[in-house]
């Protein structure tokens, strides 16, 4: 007997929708999950381009109904999940979140199949559950949100108050916004693209063209780089206030140069900072704390996922789904 396939979109040099690709396997403590909706990721645009030296089914943004699981109490349940699916056992996984467990799995990045794909397999312990309120609309977002999210956990005090620039129009930058400002956060985002800051405007936000910024102060307490540039770093090393903090969001597949010296001179905070908690962006979306929804541009059935990932990579596009 031949061992069931499934439909997805593979990169392997280039992105193709194929027919014939294994169905994942459901190890213990997995679930089967179909893919109802995944959303384009830029790190998905970056490991088409090669980052990572990526082969396989991309796609971590997702909905999904689990078809198969160890703890029958998830059968049946939509459910999003963290990406990140450690060992289970290593210290990280068991005193922290396992964000950076150093033999874990990443779904549809690092050894595990993806969301562009009918099905996918992932850890129980990844789950969260999706309530009746929440529709697969907004909460395919659940995970750049949390990631968005994250970002408050390394203001250096109270989050009311503090004073954020926020680099970057397009998808993370405007999540990351909106996430600030929800939590007391004074704001300001900073962008290119008019029409793509209005959907922050009457949300708390401050928007400012970046054309505008010649000669701007530098009052920023903290400056979260999300422009997906290889010059982000540099224009918020600009920004930030000496003493103050910047925390970089931006991953691409090239090299950067960069001069560190004002780092040293003013000395400046820089913290990576990739996955948050799951959790709380459900129930940020849930409550209606931030609506991501405007942002969606374009839908694309799983059979045209490559024309998805396409489109998502035209300059200035927000965010594209594949849906199944």
């Amino acid at each position: 007997m031949m061992p069931p396939t499934m439909l997805g979109l593979l990169l392997d040099g280039e992105a193709q929708v194929r027919d014939d690709l294994p169905e994942p396997v459901r190890e213990a403590g997995e679930a089967l999950v179909r893919v109802r909706v995944a959303g384009v990721c830029d790190t998905d645009l970056q490991l088409a381009k090669g980052y990572m030296g990526f082969r396989g089914v991309p796609g971590h943004e997702m909905v999904g109904e689990v078809l198969a699981c160890d703890d029958a109490r998830w059968l049946g349940k939509r459910v999003v999940a963290d990406i990140n699916a450690g060992c289970g056992t290593c210290e990280d996984c068991t005193q922290r979140d396992g964000h950076h467990c150093a033999n874990r799995t990443v779904l549809g990045i690092l050894g595990r199949t993806g969301a562009f794909a009918e099905r996918t397999a992932i850890p129980e312990r990844c789950l969260v559950e999706v309530p009746d309120s929440l529709d697969d609309e907004r909460a395919v977002f659940a995970e750049p949100l949390a990631a968005a999210l994250h970002v408050l956990d390394e203001l250096p005090g109270p989050a009311r108050g503090a004073r954020a620039l926020v680099l970057g129009d397009g998808k993370l930058g405007l999540l990351i916004a909106l996430a600030l400002a929800s939590n007391g956060v004074e704001t300001t985002l900073v962008g290119h693209h008019a029409e793509k800051l209005a959907l922050a405007n009457g949300k708390g936000v401050r928007t400012v063209l970046e054309a505008e910024l010649a000669g701007a102060r530098r009052e920023a307490d903290l400056v979260v780089e999300a422009t997906g540039s290889e010059r982000g770093f540099a224009r918020a090393l600009e920004l930030v206030r000496p003493r103050g903090t910047v925390v970089l969001k931006t991953t691409v597949a090239s090299k950067l140069e960069i001069d560190l010296a004002p780092v040293v001179i003013d000395e400046i905070k820089v913290v990576g900072s990739r996955c948050g908690d799951l959790g709380r962006a459900v129930r940020a979306l849930a409550a209606g704390e931030v609506n991501p929804s405007p942002m969606i541009v374009a839908r694309y059935p799983l059979a045209k996922a490559d024309e998805a990932l396409t489109h998502a990579g035209r300059r200035g596009t927000l965010k594209v789904l594949v849906e199944t």
